[in-house]
């Protein structure tokens, strides 16, 4: 089949031409610098965390959160102890959280678990108090300057803000490193360069904070799709909202280091964008052409997942109709991926050894192991395609990651191994 090797060509092109603005984001933080803050006001914030089974981390968070620079008077700790069967509930208490044990079988998720979270503050704060919202993941540990520097972008008029997403085990392994590294560019070479241009950001997980208008304006949590972080950022850029991204406000959190845990995790991922793909395709096309945003967001959250399983497809029926004939044309297809294959490889070989040289200080782990990494980080990349074609397929549930790194904020930049 001499038709594969044109689709490959094709298909190549197609992300070229979708995704070529993203070399612009490389450039943009060495040539353009952030507009200074005006002088920040005080407000007062909830912060949201919703935890399953997380008795190991639960603890160190909250004393993240105490040990914050900014007044603790203003900071309220919220706790929705999800289905679990250990001890968290008692640990976030505790360490001094306001915590709701939440039982259902049915509605599984962190969607649903932040939505029952906002409706107990609803009835337990009827005046509406908080001006902001935090969401953090039980694993998560914050920089001690973490919510005054969200806190002088909320004060400059910004309605929904991410963070920079840093990693407490970077160093665990080559598939840690993947996740973290990823992230690390997503943080500095995607939200970063949006915000310096003017553009929309996108929330990622955990580390964001939005104003109270926005859950009101929304009626609550109303996102409950495997990935929520996603549908949220969609469903607020495509109504003309605009993410805004605080780099001097560091997170870290913790990646999985077992593989099959990273491919639960991604399998996720793939088939949550995919449902908001489907639940919002419609809308994000109409709205494509509107904003440079939503062109973004458009192309970030469903064009790689189409062109991706539609390459693995082609290139599927290719091998196996070769295999089952004469197959005189089977080195042709052998060598048009090994072509797509290696100059993937340099493509993120390059984002990685470039995001690891500019974060280089930020990384906390043994040198040669950032320098290794850089290496096995296109490998990591590689594994997404056959797991974005598994997850069209599967029926992929909501799965815990078990997080076991019980450490300090003090471990961590002592390069905790």
């Amino acid at each position: 089949m001499k038709v594969i090797p044109v689709i490959n060509h094709i298909v190549a092109a197609l992300f070229i031409v979708c995704y070529s603005y993203q070399l612009i984001y490389i450039a943009v933080p060495f040539i353009k610098k952030k507009k200074p803050y005006e002088k920040a006001k005080l407000h007062r914030y909830a912060v949201l965390i919703a935890a399953r089974n997380e008795e190991a981390v639960i603890s160190q968070l909250i004393e993240s959160i105490h040990n914050q620079t900014y007044p603790s008077e203003l900071i309220d700790i919220f706790v929705v102890a999800d289905n679990c069967t250990d001890n968290t509930a008692a640990r976030a208490r505790a360490a001094g959280a306001t915590v709701w044990e939440r039982f259902n079988s049915q509605q599984i998720g962190k969607g649903y678990a932040i939505d029952f979270l906002l409706d107990k503050i609803g009835q337990m704060y009827p005046d509406k108090p908080f001006d902001g919202y935090f969401i953090f993941d039980a694993d998560n540990l914050l920089d001690e300057n973490y919510i005054s520097e969200m806190n002088k972008s909320f004060s400059n008029s910004n309605r929904i803000i991410t963070s920079y997403r840093n990693s407490k085990n970077y160093g665990k392994n080559w598939i840690s490193a993947g996740t973290a590294l990823w992230f690390l560019w997503e943080s500095q070479y995607m939200n970063r360069s949006r915000m310096l241009l003017g553009t929309s950001c996108a929330v990622s997980g955990t580390g964001f904070l939005f104003h109270r208008d926005i859950i009101e304006k929304a009626g609550g949590w109303k996102y409950f799709l495997l990935t929520e972080d996603i549908e949220f950022s969609v469903n607020n850029i495509i109504n003309g909202e605009k993410i805004a991204y605080c780099e001097s406000a560091v997170l870290y959190d913790e990646q999985p280091v077992r593989f099959s845990q990273s491919w639960n995790q991604r399998m996720r991922w793939a088939k949550g964008n995919m449902q908001v793909s489907q639940k919002y395709g419609a809308r994000m096309a109409k709205s494509i052409f509107k904003s440079f945003s939503n062109y973004d967001i458009t192309m970030t959250v469903s064009i790689a997942i189409i062109l991706a399983a539609f390459s693995v497809i082609i290139n599927l029926v290719g091998i196996g109709y070769e295999l089952l004939t004469n197959g005189k044309n089977f080195m042709l297809i052998v060598k048009s991926l090994w072509e797509s294959l290696y100059k993937a490889y340099i493509m993120f070989y390059l984002l990685g050894f470039i995001t690891t040289i500019t974060e280089w200080k930020k990384i906390y782990c043994p040198a040669v192991k950032k320098i290794l990494y850089t290496f096995t980080f296109p490998f990591f990349m590689f594994t997404y395609v056959p797991n974005t074609f598994a997850a069209i397929f599967a029926k992929v549930k909501w799965k815990k990651i078990e997080h076991k790194e019980s450490i300090s904020l003090k471990d961590v930049r002592e390069h905790y191994i």
